[in-house]
């Protein structure tokens, strides 16, 4: 049986960072049915928050799982859930793009610390500015149709 811990941390945000999750005890529902739903499908959610517009996890990939796997499995069946209970007026989407960037094992408390601190740190910064930061803190390029 192999032993893998690999950490990876997700971004996500609504379809066109629409703020859709307007309200803490929205957000908190949307949060707990991610990681409840990961854990059936076998995916451990370490860690979920976010703001209006976006979605952080910290998640351990498990030795069969892909990147684009497990977020197909969680942005896909939590937009669709979404929709199901009508937890938002409009029909809600998530943006097809996504942060992933792995996470060295000395560091999961502070990406945990960061992730936890959602609703403080955008008080005082956008999903805008911060989309923009990840860009360049992690060496990331947009490429453009040629």
């Amino acid at each position: 049986m192999p032993f893998v811990k690999v950490y990876i941390h997700f971004v996500w945000s609504t379809k066109n960072r629409l703020p859709h999750l307007n309200s803490k005890e929205l957000r908190l529902k949307v949060w707990n049915h991610i990681h409840e739903n990961a854990k059936a499908k076998k995916i451990f959610v370490d860690f979920v928050s976010g703001y209006s517009d976006h979605c952080h996890c910290l998640v351990s990939l498990g030795v069969d799982q892909t990147i684009e796997k497990v977020m197909q499995l969680v942005k896909g069946e939590s937009s669709f859930w979404i929709n199901k209970n009508q937890l938002t007026t409009e029909k809600f989407e998530w943006q097809d793009e996504y942060f992933a960037v792995s996470v060295s094992e000395s560091l999961l408390a502070r990406v945990r610390g960061y992730i936890k601190n959602q609703e403080e740190h955008h008080k005082k910064k956008t999903f805008h500015e911060e989309y923009d930061e990840f860009i360049v803190k992690y060496g990331f390029q947009k490429f453009q149709d040629l």
